[in-house]
């Protein structure tokens, strides 16, 4: 099966490359890039005129909640990977938190046979650091490395014993497995359900302090430090982790970070309704250290932006706001996000808000993704960042459309999204640039 797709804007910052060109697909893999007109549409099976859109590596996402097993109700592996397909993402690293953990052999082989036959993105299960998630026992990482995770944590809950954290890492350090922990000292964050500052205290919520989230940072970033092992810290959200996190690199620490698109468009001024929809843990930071997350992303420090996609139900979110499930279903959101809060206002480029999303993520997990290098997984997305459009929550892909940009006006539309070269989402209004 040849596949050309023509009439590009080829961006792919793996290799730094921003030109107009065609992509040649054959058998699921790219197999050459030329210049315009090139190639005859005639001699390929599949012809998709990208009218000047945007051709980059599919996205990357390192962190996302599937639910599958136990909680399909919100979402299952079918649904979220259709709704990753329908936001441009064609990797996802799905988090163990679900019910039971992914933390044997028998649960990770679960997802990774309901993935190939329900699935319609690449799907990268992280297995659990500790079994059933409880931080008292380490799992049999060597086993599920084998089975083909690239990744550990107990997400969600963090291992609160620094020496078995110390174990962990130095049995993952063995492996080279990533560990991600959750940044959390859960007995100062316990009761809290928004970020510490003026807004909770007006509003009569329980604040979270940034001590909370970052006291945990700074004794993984020494233990990672002391053993040599990677680590990455997930959904960043405060100054002070970035403050941390940059200092620590400088030093050689092997540590990665990771922060959300909703981190990076609101502050917690949007708690002023109680909108259950912006309730998310950690919670949604002042506008300083936004700031200073946006900074991190900008010089590097915070290597990807992932979207923490957690899909609820409506009657988990339609309680009062201390009692609501906290997350937001982001798959379909992140790169109109990323695109209007970062490129269209100028502070990053769009080839390297791209690489946040695409080769830094795949890099971190070490999987061979997000580029569009000759052999290469043809995994593509086909998008027109500079299309308006309004987000459209009851038009969510997704079980669960549990989102606080409702009605947000923003920039940026994917057109078609390829996996192996086969799509597996395309617009409707793209539809017809589709030849075959």
């Amino acid at each position: 099966m040849k596949t050309l797709i023509k009439n590009a804007r080829i961006m792919d910052p793996a290799s730094g490359v921003d030109k107009p060109g065609e992509v040649l697909i054959e058998d699921g893999r790219i197999v050459e890039i030329t210049a315009a007109n090139v190639h005859t549409p005639q001699k390929s099976d599949r012809v998709i005129d990208a009218q000047g859109a945007v051709v980059a590596p599919g996205l990357v996402d390192l962190h996302v909640h599937l639910r599958e097993p136990g909680e399909e109700y919100k979402e299952t592996i079918a649904s979220g990977t259709r709704a990753a397909a329908a936001g441009g993402v064609t990797s996802v690293a799905c988090m163990p938190n679900t019910n039971p953990p992914l933390d044997n052999l028998a649960m990770v082989e679960l997802v990774f046979s309901k993935a190939k036959q329900q699935g319609v993105v690449n799907v990268f299960p992280i297995a659990c650091i500790t079994k059933g998630r409880k931080g008292e026992e380490l799992t049999e990482m060597g086993e599920l490395q084998a089975a083909g995770v690239k990744a550990v944590s107990d997400d969600g809950e963090p291992v609160a014993s620094p020496a078995l954290m110390r174990s962990a890492l130095q049995y993952a350090g063995m492996l080279d497995l990533l560990v991600i922990n959750h940044a959390e000292e859960k007995s100062l964050t316990e009761n809290g359900v928004a970020h510490g500052g003026f807004m909770a205290a007006k509003l009569g919520l329980a604040g979270v302090p940034r001590s909370g989230l970052e006291i945990m940072i700074s004794r993984d970033l020494l233990l990672a430090e002391e053993t040599g092992c990677r680590i990455h810290i997930p959904h960043v959200s405060t100054a002070g982790a970035v403050r941390m996190i940059r200092e620590a690199k400088a030093r050689g620490v092997k540590v990665t970070a990771e922060t959300a698109p909703h981190y990076l468009v609101l502050t917690d001024e949007c708690l002023a309704g109680y909108d259950t929809n912006v309730r998310v843990n950690p919670p949604i930071p002042e506008a300083s250290d936004q700031a200073a997350l946006i900074e991190g992303v900008l010089d590097g420090t915070l290597d990807a932006i992932a979207t923490d996609h957690a899909p609820h139900s409506r009657r988990e979110k339609e309680k009062e706001f201390a009692l609501a499930a906290p997350g937001i279903s982001g798959l379909e959101t992140s790169l109109s996000l990323v695109l209007t809060a970062l490129v269209a206002t100028g502070k990053l480029s769009l080839l390297e808000a791209l690489r946040r999303m695409t080769v830094n993520p795949a890099n971190i997990l070490k999987i061979p993704k997000g580029t569009l290098a000759v052999g290469a997984d043809a995994d593509i997305v086909i998008f027109d960042p500079e299309a308006g459009r309004v987000i459209q929550a009851k038009e969510f892909v997704s079980q669960s459309n549990n989102t606080p940009f409702d009605q947000w006006k923003v920039k940026g539309r994917v057109l078609a999204t390829l996996v192996a070269g086969t799509p597996v989402y395309i617009d409707a209004t793209f539809a017809g640039n589709i030849k075959k």
